[in-house]
């Protein structure tokens, strides 16, 4: 850990703040710290920053609600920069949007992005939708017992060929099992955080585990 005495604020006293998802790992917005926000924020655990507009402390949810709780505060190599990693309890934009990058601006016709999130919208729009022709659109229209089927199906095609060792075959058929699965999730209102949340509280419980196992 370095001490914030190293951190290079600029002439105004200000250092920028890359705000990042703890879970989904998206950029939610830019903003400036100085010193004492800074301070604030690593002493109450909530992101609070310097408004250069109104030119006073701001503590990021305090009327709206949508404080963001800090997982980590990283500095960059010249140490003139922050990236601070936060759990939020609603939108980062003052728009109301999850994000304050929301505007394409360009993209590119041979590499495509690829995410959980983006693929959860997907098909949620799939079973709002429902365009014909669409496998996923059909899977919603049978029901959940189809797609509890489905489920059960792509189970075993991944044991198959993970006893074969047939590695290309395994990630060809876990790949089939997380798209069904996800399909599940849509069904029954299951969010993407909802599991990156649960598989987090386990890992803190492991790390408690292991922990005990090294004391006794």
């Amino acid at each position: 850990m370095i001490n914030i005495d190293e951190l290079k604020f600029d002439e105004k006293g200000l250092i920028p703040a890359v705000v990042v998802d703890a879970y989904s790992k998206k950029v939610l917005t830019v903003a400036y710290m100085n010193k004492e926000s800074l301070k604030i924020s690593m002493e109450k655990g909530l992101s609070c920053f310097w408004s250069r507009s109104r030119q006073e402390l701001w503590l990021k949810g305090e009327t709206s609600g949508n404080y963001q709780h800090i997982v980590s505060i990283t500095a960059d190599c010249d140490k003139d920069a922050l990236t601070v990693v936060v759990e939020k309890d609603g939108p980062a934009c003052h728009l109301g949007t999850d994000s304050c990058f929301e505007y394409p601006v360009w993209q590119s016709e041979e590499r495509h992005e690829f995410s959980l999130e983006g693929l959860y919208e997907l098909l949620e729009g799939r079973k709002k939708d429902m365009p014909e022709g669409s496998y996923t659109s059909y899977l919603f229209e049978k029901g959940l017992d189809k797609i509890l089927k489905k489920v059960g199906e792509e189970c075993t095609e991944v044991i198959i060929a993970a006893k074969a060792e047939d590695k290309a075959e395994t990630i060809y058929e876990i790949a089939d099992l997380a798209y069904h699965v996800m399909v599940l999730m849509v069904e029954n209102g299951i969010s993407v955080c909802d599991i990156q949340k649960e598989l987090a509280s386990r890992h803190i419980i492991d790390h408690k585990v292991k922990q005990e196992k090294m004391t006794h």
